[in-house]
C-alpha cells in the first residue's frame, strides 16, 4: 500500500518461488492457462474459474480486499522502473 501512496514500487529482489512453476504447469494442465508469445494467458475455462472465484465472497476474501485497496494503482511503468534498476546492477 505504500507503494501505491508513494508512486514508486520499492523491490529489493525479484524472484519466483519454486512453487510457482508448479502452480503455473498445473493451471496448464488443467487448461485454465495457456502460454502464448507474451507468457501466459487465460483460457476460456481459466476465465470461468476466475469469475466462480470472484462470485464467491467467502474464497480468498483477505486477498481480493487487498487487491481491491491497491486497485490499479501499481502501475506497468512502476513495475519498469524497478526492473529497470535491476538489469544496470
Amino acid at each position: 500500500m505504500l507503494a501505491v501512496k508513494r508512486k514508486v514500487l520499492g523491490v529489493a529482489a525479484w524472484g519466483f518461488d519454486p512453487a510457482l512453476a508448479i502452480a503455473i504447469r498445473f493451471a496448464i494442465a488443467e487448461g485454465l492457462i495457456d502460454e502464448n508469445t507474451t507468457g501466459y494467458g487465460l483460457s476460456d475455462a481459466g476465465s470461468v474459474f476466475a469469475r466462480e472465484l470472484v462470485r464467491d465472497q467467502d474464497v480468498f476474501a483477505l486477498e481480493k480486499k487487498f487487491l481491491k485497496d491497491v486497485g490499479k494503482d501499481i502501475t506497468e511503468a512502476m513495475v519498469e522502473a524497478v526492473a529497470s534498476g535491476w538489469e544496470t546492477q
